[in-house]
């Protein structure tokens, strides 16, 4: 199996104890509210985001900026949530109005070796799914970096990861730092991480899934350049704008160093 192990993927697949587990870690976070099925807590500070446990994707999620509407969020998104992921456990934090999504890739092979290969940003959304990815991130300073790089390794090192993951974070206006989830798999746009790093991630994958040790300490990581992946989303303005296939008529390839596609 070529991935992090089963308990691994189990309890940082739970958004409610990753977060949980990045508390006992000290990754920059903020606290979130636990709810248990049918329970509407009072006094929560506006604006806040109802949010699913399980899955992802804007499934399960709701922006509330005003109490009277909590019931309703609650009960809508953990409707959602059992629907989608099959789970209908949600639960509150705060709502970042105007932030970054900055994620960290990490990689831990099983001798207790993990790096973090820099990150990437991801604040170009359709719908909460990411649209463009760019590595490094042209939005945030060196103290920003820093504080999000050593919070995905604190992260990593607390729960013994191993394999290819991804360590998100939302970082706000104001400069504050929150932790979202853990990938716990290599994503689409790993190949701007490929690109700046020259580092091959699938190798280092198979590599950790043979037992070998990463080849590679932190210091031989080095960013350079700049690299962007858009994706190309398909949708269907006659059916109020749902993702469509649609029909590839002409498939024309770019010249250029890589392409990744579907088709």
């Amino acid at each position: 199996f070529i991935g992090p192990t089963p308990d691994q993927i189990s309890l940082l697949g739970d958004k409610v104890a990753a977060k949980r587990a990045a508390v006992e870690a000290g990754v920059p976070t903020t606290q979130i509210i636990e709810i248990t099925a049918g329970e509407s807590p009072t006094d929560v500070p506006m604006p806040a985001l109802v949010k699913a446990a399980a899955g992802g994707g804007g499934r399960g999620m709701r922006i509330v900026n005003d109490a009277s509407e909590l019931p309703d969020a609650l009960d809508a998104a953990s409707r959602e949530a059992e629907a989608a992921f099959g789970d209908p456990t949600v639960f509150i934090e705060p709502y970042i109005a105007e932030g970054r999504h900055i994620e960290v890739q990490i990689m831990g092979d099983q001798h207790g070796n993990i790096i973090h290969l820099g990150e990437r940003e991801c604040s170009i959304q359709r719908r909460n799914q990411k649209i463009v990815e760019e590595s490094p991130s042209a939005s945030i300073d060196e103290a920003t970096r820093s504080a999000l790089l050593d919070g995905a390794i604190a992260l990593a090192n607390h729960v013994g990861y191993e394999n290819a993951g991804t360590v998100e974070f939302l970082v706000g206006d104001d400069g504050t730092i929150s932790f979202l989830e853990v990938n716990t798999r290599l994503q689409v746009e790993h190949p701007v991480t490929e690109a700046v790093t020259g580092l091959d991630l699938v190798e280092l994958q198979l590599l950790v899934a043979m037992g070998e040790p990463l080849p590679i300490t932190q210091p031989d990581v080095a960013i350079e350049g700049h690299a962007i992946e858009v994706r190309i989303v398909a949708e269907d303005p006659s059916v109020g704008w749902l993702p469509s296939t649609g029909t590839v008529t002409t498939f024309d390839i770019p010249d250029g160093p890589r392409l990744d596609s579907g088709f």
